[in-house]
């Protein structure tokens, strides 16, 4: 393993705002955070807002720097990519912001019933084969996982380039009966002037260099 990495995976440790818990930890017990995130770690009563598949944490930070009345976090798999986001959140001194290493498939073992107000979910992987759809982080499955602890009123946001994504969610969300708040499959021209464009991750800002349009949804989850 080359030397920048090890040095990653070493300091990763050592951020007091990173968790790492894998399956076979949340089958030997509770994560400690669970239903205290609040009152344990952020220490106020802000609303909680997760970023999905957060990668290198530039969403994640960017909306905690520009809402310090709101608490961020950030979930990824990828040890080095939360590596980045835990360190700029640290340097920056960014205490609204947290980040979960872990399987998104396990998200519900981190929150208890209405813990989140809002899932942002930027530029996910479209998992374009039929027989990966279970993986697409809009399915009918992750929906059902997402309302576990979504407030009632609890939002969820995402931004993609790919309009077959787009499509697809449009679609699961109109069959489950679930309320589209505001959709357009061309973002930037749209007249959307809020913290929606306000930030824009490395790879948003190179499609839309590309001359590529962003496809934005947000919605509500209803029974």
């Amino acid at each position: 393993m080359p030397k920048n990495k090890l040095k990653k995976y070493g300091e990763i440790n050592s951020f007091q705002n990173l968790f790492q818990y894998g399956f076979h930890d949340l089958e030997k017990n509770n994560f400690p955070l669970k239903g205290k995130w609040n009152q344990d770690f952020f220490k106020n009563k802000s609303p909680i807002v997760l970023e999905l598949g957060c990668g290198k944490g530039e969403y994640t930070n960017g909306l905690a720097e520009n809402n310090l009345d709101r608490n961020y976090i950030g979930v990824d798999i990828k040890g080095a990519r939360l590596w980045r986001g835990a360190k700029i959140s640290s340097e920056k001194e960014l205490t609204n912001t947290a980040f979960i290493r872990t399987m998104i498939e396990f998200i519900d073992q981190f929150f208890v019933a209405d813990e989140v107000s809002e899932i942002w979910i930027a530029f996910p992987d479209p998992q374009p084969k039929s027989v990966h759809e279970h993986k697409r982080l809009i399915s009918p499955k992750f929906l059902t996982l997402y309302k576990k602890f979504l407030t009632t009123s609890g939002i969820i946001h995402l931004k993609t380039d790919n309009t077959d994504l787009y499509e697809y969610c449009l679609k699961v969300i109109k069959e489950c009966n679930h309320e589209i708040l505001l959709s357009t499959s061309d973002l930037y021209n749209s007249g959307i002037d809020d913290e929606v464009i306000s930030v824009q991750t490395h790879y948003e800002t190179s499609y839309l260099e590309q001359g590529k349009k962003i496809n934005y949804l947000k919605f509500r989850l209803h029974d």
